[in-house]
């Protein structure tokens, strides 16, 4: 939800007094239609980010003080002397396991902000095997990897063998603003004289913005001066990159010689714009490179305002061999430049080297953590709007629903359903029985999600605010009051999610006791948290506002989201005892948001182009290492003629989150609103989701223990192919479906491209063939989704229709069996219980299903596995299959050997195996007799 008030939702303003309302008014004209860009800053707005942009290449007056070079085991450091300022800084570089490396830069002696909370504890490090000369350093890990130092100008190369990966300060753009005192004015003819910490003749001079910089009538106080640092990376042999999340734009990040740099910075921003670089919600600043050899991640560990400039440029090896001595002459190669500065803190960056882009995923979130599991219900169909009106409307859609036979799992109650604004609280006229709402949500299998926001409505009566004020819970302004701004209850507070005090505190507020109406069945959407100021400087909190041990806002602001999220996570899983696992989504996000749940693309609107948007956007997230994403289905503002609503539902029915939701003043647009022909395509887009919930349950299983996202760009799944490189209008979900949204109105055919060498793809309904590396042509009507099953692969799904998913948790399995040219193919399935964290004690089942020789064949991938399920093998469907059997013959440890009924349809090669009666917990074996 973003900050639209006038002409939008200006009823909640009827009680305000006379200034209030005025404040509301003057704030939400600024943001009553499309994005106004004058907003929010651009570079040359930015003091920090016009220093560092200017940088040029060259002259870098780094070097490193190879006198003062120390080596232990995994962990190399030394000093780096600013040779035009004399500062001194202390390089670290560790050595880390699975082809990883972290180099950090601090300023000697001096405390600079370092972003805690977000890398894992106990990485394992690796020992470096070091040679030394007077200029230089090389330092070998074991698994190949050398980085190697030379000391003037200061510069790293992470290579392996001799290929160059990654290049460190090799254009001379580092920048570090060390701390200092204001200079007070000198007296005429002292002006070149040293100060009094002996700062040389050289040092920087002071510019506009350095100590006080105005953005429209908000003023940034520094104290600490400036304090921005910038570092510049070059991948030699690679022509894309992708990551940094999030943005409206491309999949493969562009260049940003002619734009302002790409921005992280988490922003509330109204109907935001589409193709360019300006920040939205959410910041990870994290960057994978690939080509067809091989992929490589750059993760910046800084938690302030950053830009990342990106430029294409041609490495000349024989330069390289002059400089390096290792490199073949006279041959070029592609090279993606790029220039990375942040506000404040330290250089912190980890080297990821794969070398494959599973490898890479691996190693990002081995650092930052594995995804969540989530619960079963959460990946099956939501259905939100901003608001649903009472427990009626609640109890007259969820019937609805069931009228229509459409299956949703969760509805959705935004900030309407409070007691004026108060979270946690209910409005006692229309929802005065929020148990019993919940509880006859609950009764049908399904969930309710309410709305929690971090900012707090500034009343003595209101039990949140009163005791965030009263235990001093709340961020401080620069001359250490409480910080107060202007959200949807008007004059609020905002507690300061950065301690782990006021985390605890706010987690117990979720308890059923603390807020009052909830229910085991009841979670938490949380809005608002990059965090939302209508009233503050780009309508967030003022920068030098005072959080935890001094820090200021502008140290900590793009985790000030992720670790509202983090609290509101430990308070689901305090509730229930740490016996249920949790679902919270939230808008804002940063690196490590992947440990807690779902995050969104906030407030798209109703438009061809926010549709088409939303792949890439969410293939960009997904790289990052967060696999539970999505986008408002039907776009949040403005309203979606039917064919786009309809083509919004399919193309949503394959993205990890699937949610409608909608504005205010939008017109209702639930499913069987729709004229009935297009009700009808809705409700087969959502049942197909749910028939294909194992698929998607198992693919985030699978993402919880290697990182890996569930929607995944093509040229994951085949890295040798360039022509997908820039590919971002089609997807995989794992490694079995392809799928193509139909993204333009009116359409009757889209272009498909089918990648692989001889790789055949099978429509899943029609079952038409196609074989790779083609570009083919495919007619679609409204009614179709091109979606297409790779040969090679075993799909699990379940046929039964049911109002959600939790009354299909015993229902039997369909497998859809494709097989490949060699008449093989291979799957896998996991099953627990839906819910809890017993699967983390060994309460699970994880299949790995194959067709072989003509065997099918189920067994057990993790031997631990316990889970003893109802669930049987209703159906095998074995798409071209070479001949017809004459037996097939079930055998299986608990399982006396018999035959299994068959039908062979030759006109189109496709086998079905009827009823096999086999519970999906066995190890099982069906012998195809040709």
């Amino acid at each position: 939800m973003a900050a639209s008030y006038v002409g939008k939702k200006t009823w909640p303003f009827l009680k305000m007094s006379h200034s209030n309302l005025l404040l509301h008014l003057l704030v939400g004209c600024v943001l009553v239609s499309a994005v106004d860009r004058n907003n929010f800053k651009k570079c040359d707005q930015s003091s920090f980010c016009k220093r560092n942009r200017k940088l040029q290449p060259g002259n870098s007056p780094y070097a490193a003080v190879m006198e003062s070079v120390k080596i232990s085991d995994s962990l190399i450091e030394m000093d780096v002397l600013n040779t035009a300022n004399g500062v001194l800084l202390s390089l670290e570089l560790h050595g880390m396991e699975m082809n990883t490396a972290r180099l950090r830069i601090k300023e000697s002696g001096k405390k600079r902000y370092e972003v805690p909370d977000v890398v894992q504890p106990h990485l394992i490090k690796s020992r470096w095997t070091v040679s030394q000369t007077r200029d230089s350093l090389e330092a070998s890990l074991q698994n190949g990897i050398t980085v190697r130092l030379t000391a003037s100008p200061l510069r790293l190369d992470v290579m392996e063998e001799d290929n160059v990966l990654i290049s460190v300060n090799s254009r001379g753009l580092m920048n570090f603003e060390h701390l200092r005192e204001k200079k007070s004015p000198k007296p005429p003819g002292e002006e070149g004289r040293e100060g009094e910490e002996g700062e040389a003749q050289q040092d920087v001079a002071e510019e506009p913005g350095m100590w006080e910089e105005t953005y429209k009538s908000h003023t940034d106080h520094k104290p600490k001066g400036p304090t921005s640092v910038g570092m510049d990376f070059s991948f030699p042999g690679f022509d894309h990159v992708y990551g940094i999340p999030e943005h409206a734009d491309s999949f493969a990040l562009k260049t940003t010689v002619s734009t302002d740099p790409y921005r992280l910075y988490n922003l509330d921003v109204f109907e935001y714009e589409l193709y360019n670089p300006m920040a939205l919600y959410g910041s990870v600043p994290y960057m994978l490179a690939h080509s067809s050899e091989r992929t490589v991640g750059l993760f910046w560990l800084n938690s302030a305002e950053t830009w990342i400039d990106i430029s294409s440029n041609t490495a000349d090896k024989s330069m390289f061999n002059r400089m390096l001595d290792f490199m073949k002459r006279d041959s070029e190669v592609p090279q993606v430049d790029t220039h990375w500065f942040s506000e404040s803190g330290i250089i912190d960056v980890f080297f990821l080297l794969g070398p494959t882009t599973e490898q890479v995923m691996y190693q990002y979130a081995t650092i930052t953590g594995m995804p969540s599991m989530p619960p079963l219900f959460s990946i099956a169909y939501h259905q939100c709007r901003w608001n649903y009106n009472d427990e009626d409307d609640v109890k007259n859609v969820d019937a609805k629903f069931d009228e229509n036979d459409i299956p949703y799992d969760v509805i959705w109650l935004d900030i309407e359903h409070t007691d004026g604004k108060r979270y946690m609280t209910w409005d006692s006229h229309k929802f005065s029985h929020p148990i019993e709402m919940q509880n006859q949500v609950a009764a049908k299998g399904r969930k309710m999600v309410t709305i929690v926001d971090p900012h707090l409505k500034k009343d003595s009566g209101y039990h949140l605010n009163r005791e965030a004020i009263d235990n001093g819970y709340v961020v401080r302004t620069h001359d250490n009051n409480d910080y107060e701004g202007w959200c949807w209850p008007g004059s609020s507070s905002y507690p300061d999610f950065t301690r782990a005090d006021v985390r605890s505190w706010w987690a117990d507020k979720l308890s059923y006791e603390n807020y009052k109406g909830s229910t085991p069945n009841l979670f938490t959407w949380n809005d608002m948290n990059e965090p939302s100021v209508f009233n503050g400087p780009e309508v967030t909190m003022h920068k030098d506002t005072v959080h935890a041990d001094g820090w200021e806002h502008r140290d900590v602001h793009n985790v000030y989201g992720y670790y509202v999220h983090m609290a509101t996570v430990d308070g689901q899983i305090k509730r229930s005892g740490g016996k249920e696992r949790p679902f919270v989504l939230s808008r804002a996000f940063f690196a490590g948001s992947q440990r807690y749940g779902a995050i969104w693309t906030g407030d798209n609107e109703a438009s061809w182009d926010h549709l088409k948007m939303s792949i890439p956007m969410l293939l960009s997230i997904g790289v990052a290492g967060i696999p539970f994403i999505g986008a408002d289905v039907g776009g949040f503002f403005k309203n979606p003629d039917p064919e786009l609503l309809t083509r919004w539902y399919q193309a949503g029915s394959f993205q990890p989150f699937f949610r409608a939701h909608a504005h205010l003043d939008t017109k209702r647009r639930e499913p069987w609103l729709l004229p009935p022909h297009m009700t009808d395509i809705v409700r087969k887009a959502i049942r197909t989701r749910y028939a294909l919930l194992p698929y998607w349950y198992t693919g985030f299983y699978k993402s919880s223990n290697t990182g890996s996202p569930v929607m995944r760009p093509m040229w994951q799944e085949f890295p040798e192919d360039e022509s997908t490189f820039s590919m971002d209008n089609q997807y995989m979900i794992g490694e079995s479906l392809l799928v193509k949204p139909v993204t333009d109105p009116g359409a009757n055919s889209v272009s498909v491209y089918f990648p692989g060498e001889n790789v055949v793809w099978y429509d899943v309904n029609t079952l038409e063939k196609f074989v790779g590396p083609s570009t083919q042509s495919v007619f679609v009507n409204l009614e179709k989704i091109p979606v297409y099953q790779r040969g090679g692969t075993i799909v699990p799904r379940k046929e039964r229709v049911r109002r959600c998913s939790t009354l299909g948790i015993a229902d039997p399995y369909t497998l859809i069996v494709a097989l490949d040219t060699k008449q093989e193919a291979a799957g896998q399935l996991y099953m627990d219980d839906g819910h809890s964290f017993d699967y983390k004690s060994g309460l699970f089942q994880y299949k790995h299903i194959t067709y072989k020789n003509n065997i099918i064949q189920s067994r057990s991938v993790d031997m631990n596995g316990r889970y003893q399920t109802k669930s049987w093998l209703e159906r095998v469907v074995v798409i071209g299959v070479a001949r017809s059997p004459k037996v097939i013959e079930l055998s299986g440890d608990t399982i006396s050997t018999h035959h299994v009924e068959f039908s062979f349809n030759q006109s189109n090669n496709v086998l079905v195996i009827r009823k096999p009666d086999v519970n999906m917990a066995t190890d099982w074996l069906m012998s195809l007799k040709m």
